[in-house]
């Protein structure tokens, strides 16, 4: 089988065999996987000793090929699933610090996300794995991942989904795809979402579902998802004295962070959003397949064999997300 592999810094398509079903959990045919930001730092960073270790892909959505589980999935199931599980059981899992769980970084498919067959075992079944709507479209159901961290996000900015959180305000610094999900995140938690960023057709794509800037204001909480270090500084305008800066993206100058004094005066907090949890990938199962957010027309699509086009034209800012047909 066809499947996405980093040599010496490139992205090139190599033949494996088709994964085993040795144990409980599922393999599954892969119908399509969004190419995701962390995808293109891991391509551009990667040292070669690193490589061998590096997963590509992992917004997945498939069919159900073959399976032993003690699940109600079945063979021939539509799905799609996040890549990463926790024990529950580990400090950072009683803290609800997920992410930070040894066994959540070490989970994986296998092989990747870009490939014509992965392998899942049962607590990505149990954890992670969604049967999705027939009424969306295959690119749209390859959104659960990604919609799932901003999710995430939203929640530790401390927005309960059962709250009314219309008093509040919510300004998103980078509006590529990230970023216009997690203005659409905050609007399904009924906050009052608003979206810069300083590309003009970044903004009029937001314009045209609906949200604004209002450079006059300032906001209670701040959602960093541009890549640049600069965003610091427009946050920082931006948030009201005592609000809340949310971190949800790395950048390259890792050195240029927040001023320690600006926080300590204008009590800030500085909270940042890396991964889901499994409750945000369920809740982000529920809003896709509710139609409650819409992620359509979001995507550009790509074979396979033209994953390097796809990568080159995210890094050029040609397109505003890709999708990898399988």
């Amino acid at each position: 089988m066809k499947s996405a592999k980093l040599i010496d810094g490139k992205v090139q398509i190599i033949n494996l065999d088709k994964p085993k079903l040795e144990d409980k959990g599922a393999i599954i045919k892969v119908l399509g996987c969004g190419l995701c930001g962390s995808d293109l730092v891991k391509i551009k960073h990667a040292a070669k000793e690193n490589e061998k270790n590096i997963v590509l892909g992992h917004e997945v959505v498939g069919i159900i090929d073959e399976i032993n589980s003690v699940s109600d999935f079945k063979k021939g199931d539509i799905v799609a699933l996040g890549h990463h599980y926790p024990c529950f059981n580990c400090e950072y899992c009683k803290n609800q610090s997920y992410s930070m769980c040894r066994t959540f970084k070490h989970s994986n498919i296998i092989p990747s996300g870009f490939s014509e067959y992965i392998k899942v075992d049962e607590n990505h079944l149990k954890y992670t794995v969604y049967k999705m709507s027939d009424k969306l479209k295959n690119d749209e159901k390859a959104f659960l991942e990604p919609l799932s961290c901003c999710i995430r996000a939203v929640r530790r900015a401390g927005f309960n989904i059962e709250n009314d959180n219309s008093k509040f305000s919510a300004l998103t610094i980078g509006l590529g795809s990230i970023g216009l999900l997690m203005l659409k995140a905050l609007r399904a938690f009924k906050v009052n979402a608003f979206g810069f960023d300083i590309s003009l057709d970044r903004m009029k794509k937001a314009f045209n579902d609906s949200f604004s800037f209002d450079e006059n204001k300032k906001y209670d909480t701040v959602f960093l998802t541009a890549g640049n270090s600069k965003a610091i500084e427009t946050a920082l305008k931006y948030v009201i004295d005592g609000g809340k800066i949310i971190v949800f993206s790395s950048v390259e100058d890792d050195f240029k962070g927040f001023s320690n004094n600006e926080i300590y005066y204008r009590e800030l907090s500085i909270i940042s959003s890396y991964s889901p949890s499994p409750y945000d990938i369920e809740l982000s199962a529920k809003f896709l397949n509710d139609g409650k957010i819409n992620v359509q027309n979001l995507s550009s699509h790509y074979t396979l064999d033209n994953l390097v086009k796809a990568v080159d034209d995210s890094f050029n800012n040609k397109i505003f997300k890709a999708y990898i047909e399988i």
